[in-house]
């Protein structure tokens, strides 16, 4: 099972669609092919996005699963949507307290 400190490979996306931030969510955990799949959303409810001013930042434990979910959000949802704004590979995850 992973740990947060594992999932140092992040990306953060720019959305104004609540409805494509909650797609997202679904999509990271889809993407996480192993360990624990709840950690790339943690840290992006709705008061997290609203207070980052509409980004939320997925955390990944391979740079695969983190390319694998950008192909996903290519392949499903109109880059119109949406917009990456950050990469890195060195942003380990955080637990949501």
């Amino acid at each position: 099972m992973t740990t947060h400190v594992d999932h140092k490979y992040s990306i953060t996306i720019h959305s104004d669609d609540l409805a494509v931030v909650n797609c997202l969510r679904a999509l990271s955990k889809y993407s996480q092919k192993t360990g624990n799949n709840n950690i790339p959303w943690g840290g992006t409810k709705d008061k997290d996005w609203n207070k980052r001013h509409h980004e939320v930042t997925f955390h990944f434990s391979d740079a695969a699963y983190r390319d694998g979910f950008v192909h996903e959000l290519r392949r499903l949802l109109p880059e119109g949507l949406w917009r990456e704004t950050d990469r890195d590979d060195a942003d380990p995850a955080t637990p949501v307290g």
